[in-house]
């Protein structure tokens, strides 16, 4: 896989403080670093891509939703790799396909739908059997692409430069891209993860991958997870209205699974003075504007 250069990755705005003050944050926009291979998929897979090819393998298997961004960017890399892809959708098939699913199909991936109740078994011998004996040999990527080689290649993330922020605010959803920065960042720094997801179960996961990674953090980290919108996928019409209108002011877009709840998070955190006013803040914008007009298609919206 080949990226875009960094050096326009980088974007300024300010985030406005109760009294007409304002805190200045550097938003690092990885949604440009690949055309199609959106933000953190591109860390993900990039050791995973390496892996497969040299371990003699020439199709990936994968596994996620209807919308999901890591099916796409699998897809994408598979197409760019020379490479089969299959794509185990949870639930059952509906036509005509959304714009994700329809995309991946035209790249070439195969789609296999599997049970809800089947989904939820997925990491099982009864499931990745029945799966080789349907597929022959492939490569496996879990759902969501968090993996030691993902982890790997999220330690990629922050360069020489972006080490001298205090702050560094990330969306989590599996958790692997957090376990990455936190393995890579400086001390003095602090890693802030915002869940996209309800409940508390997210800081047992995180913990769980630092100790099978032996990840020993340098750093300062937190997670918070009171701004999951009522929980993976969910949204409010606050929500919605923030994302059109932080687009609208800056010119970045959002999606309002991962980044849009990570930047009002943020946005409240400043108003609720969890930063001063000489903090250096860094935002990664990890992607997921792929999933963009299945969101629109399927609940009517404009985002």
């Amino acid at each position: 896989m080949s990226k875009y250069s960094e050096t326009d990755c980088y974007q300024n705005i300010e985030l406005p403080l109760n009294g007409g003050r304002v805190i200045p944050v550097t938003i690092k926009r990885l949604d440009l670093l690949h055309p199609d291979i959106q933000g953190n998929k591109y860390y993900k897979l990039k050791y995973n891509l390496e892996e497969a090819r040299l371990s003699g393998h020439d199709t990936l298997l994968t596994f996620g939703g209807a919308y999901s961004n890591h099916i796409h960017a699998t897809a994408v890399a598979a197409r760019e790799a020379g490479m089969k892809a299959i794509g185990v959708i949870r639930g059952e098939p509906a036509f005509p396909l959304n714009p994700t699913l329809s995309t991946v199909q035209a790249l070439g991936m195969h789609l296999h739908y599997i049970s809800r109740g089947d989904y939820r078994q997925k990491k099982t011998g009864k499931i990745l059997d029945a799966l080789k004996a349907k597929f022959g040999r492939f490569y496996l990527l879990p759902e969501g692409g968090t993996n030691h080689l993902a982890i790997k290649g999220c330690e990629e993330i922050l360069n020489h430069e972006d080490k001298q922020a205090l702050f560094v605010a990330v969306p989590i959803g599996t958790g692997g891209t957090f376990c990455g920065l936190v393995s890579s960042a400086e001390p003095g720094q602090t890693i802030m993860g915002f869940s996209s997801l309800k409940g508390e179960f997210i800081r047992n996961e995180v913990q769980e991958l630092l100790q099978v990674y032996s990840i020993r953090p340098r750093c300062q980290w937190e997670i918070y997870t009171r701004y999951h919108f009522g929980g993976y996928a969910k949204f409010t019409p606050e929500l919605l209205g923030f994302v059109k209108s932080f687009r609208l002011t800056t010119g970045i877009p959002l999606d309002p699974i991962y980044t849009g709840k990570m930047m009002y998070g943020m946005l409240d955190l400043a108003e609720k003075g969890r930063f001063v006013e000489d903090s250096r803040i860094l935002v990664l914008h990890t992607g997921g504007l792929q999933g963009i007009p299945g969101f629109n298609e399927r609940f009517g919206t404009n985002l």
